[in-house]
């Protein structure tokens, strides 16, 4: 008998995420196409057995695990087009988002990625719109957020985007920033709302702001060498499965968005929304970040969005 082909899935996520939902829809497609002819496993939280959420990354470049997602910021130290997308409110609305990553822009950054990494990616699963949470005090404006200690993902870019806005970005991946808002020696982070309740920040944090300062998707990558050797029928279902799951995990991420922030309300917590004047306030605060990037990425890219 033929050794079936084992295709072990990783993520940083409990499994009621829709990220490892729309892992479980890749791993039910590709059963019920193949039966025995493949062994499916999943590791939905790599945080369980003492891994860094970042090291999602190696576990699938290594082939440790086959598929893996991870937020692209967490990949600009090696795939700089990658802070492309790292810049704040370059996204206005989550269609025109979706529809970038979808088309022109979205492949010329898996290319980018390919090209320096041991990845093929599928598919873009959207973390979304971020928002800011704290433990001191009340933000509407950039002035608010003076000296706070905040978490940012491992990227220049959205450190200097803190950075223009009076925090004090703090690099470091999540299991550091968990353990940091506990223990309150970082002050503020920011995330989607599900994020935040997914990660239990909203025990720690009273304070929540609606700002929509970034979009980031995380990419969908599976260990290449891997892939390649797959028969074709293989191969494709499982870049048609990929695709079903990002649409899954989309629909799913506007319910989650809606659920966390009610949660967050019952917990007692101040959800802030900014008048247009305020929103201006933190475009105005990292303009200088925008023209910068203007001369720094390709016309092209702005283009594309």
């Amino acid at each position: 008998m033929t050794k079936p082909i084992t295709i072990r899935m990783g993520g940083y996520g409990p499994p009621t995420t829709s990220f490892s939902k729309g892992l479980k829809l890749i791993g039910d497609s590709l059963v019920a196409a193949f039966g025995d002819r493949v062994d499916v496993k999943y590791v939905w939280n790599i945080m369980d057995f003492d891994y860094r959420a970042e090291e999602i990354l190696w576990l699938v470049e290594d082939g440790v695990l086959t598929l893996g997602y991870q937020s692209s910021s967490y990949l600009t130290d090696r795939v700089p087009d990658l802070g492309f997308v790292d810049l704040p409110f370059l996204f206005q609305t989550r269609d025109q988002a979706r529809a970038a990553m979808d088309g022109a822009l979205g492949r010329f950054l898996a290319d980018k990625i390919e090209d320096r990494v041991n990845y093929r990616i599928l598919g873009w699963f959207e973390n979304g719109f971020r928002q800011i949470s704290n433990r001191l005090r009340r933000v509407r404006v950039p002035a608010h957020l003076k000296g706070m200690r905040i978490r940012v993902l491992p990227s220049d870019v959205q450190a200097r985007t803190f950075a223009l806005l009076g925090a004090v970005p703090v690099r470091c991946d999540l299991t550091e920033a968990i353990a940091g808002i506990k223990a309150g020696t970082l002050d503020a982070q920011e995330n989607p709302f599900a994020n935040t309740v997914t990660y239990g920040v909203h025990k720690f944090h009273h304070f929540h702001t609606v700002t929509n300062h970034f979009y980031i998707s995380r990419p969908i990558f599976l260990h290449r060498p891997s892939f390649e050797a797959w028969p074709p029928d293989v191969q494709n279902a499982m870049r048609e499965a990929v695709t079903r799951a990002v649409a899954f995990q989309r629909d799913l991420a506007i319910a989650e968005d809606r659920d966390a922030r009610a949660a967050i309300e019952a917990a007692g917590c101040e959800i802030t929304e900014l008048t247009a004047d305020e929103h201006e306030e933190f475009r105005a605060a990292v303009a200088p970040l925008i023209d910068e990037a203007r001369k720094t990425y390709a016309s092209e890219l702005f283009h594309m969005i």
